[in-house]
């Protein structure tokens, strides 16, 4: 078995961004000459995310408002007695999870047709990290 390991690195201009990572994954699985086996994705931050769905405009501005509506920003988040104030992120992290796996067959990821790779911001406009980890023959 082989491994390849890639960090991508996101400063993004606003606060609560969405942004399709399919093109980098790809990029870093063809780098690895692995043909068979799954590529791990994960946000290395705990307000940030990782998911797999469609590329369509509307369906990521209703998460977004989905996710707001469940976890909202607010002032009386116990965590902001740390001194912090993105309770909120934490929890919309928690919904959307930090990772994902996708199978690598013949060399390619094995998504369905409209399936996309997105890295989600709950916190940004600060530099963060995410590992793509190859792994397979």
């Amino acid at each position: 078995m082989r491994f390849a390991t890639e960090y991508l690195h996101f400063t993004t201009r606003k606060h609560r961004e969405y942004i399709n990572i399919t093109g980098q994954v790809e990029e870093v699985v063809r780098k690895s000459g692995i043909q068979e086996g799954m590529a791990l994705v994960s946000a290395m931050h705990i307000t940030a995310g990782v998911y797999v769905n469609d590329a369509e405009d509307g369906l990521i501005q209703d998460i977004d408002a989905w996710l707001e509506r469940i976890a909202p920003y607010r002032d009386d988040y116990q965590h902001h007695r740390t001194g912090e104030t993105n309770g909120d992120a934490h929890l919309k992290s928690l919904l959307v999870h930090h990772e994902v796996i996708v199978p690598v067959t013949q060399g390619k990821l094995d998504l369905g047709p409209w399936q996309q790779v997105y890295y989600a911001e709950f916190d940004g406009q600060r530099r963060k990290r995410l590992v793509i980890k190859v792994m397979g023959e």
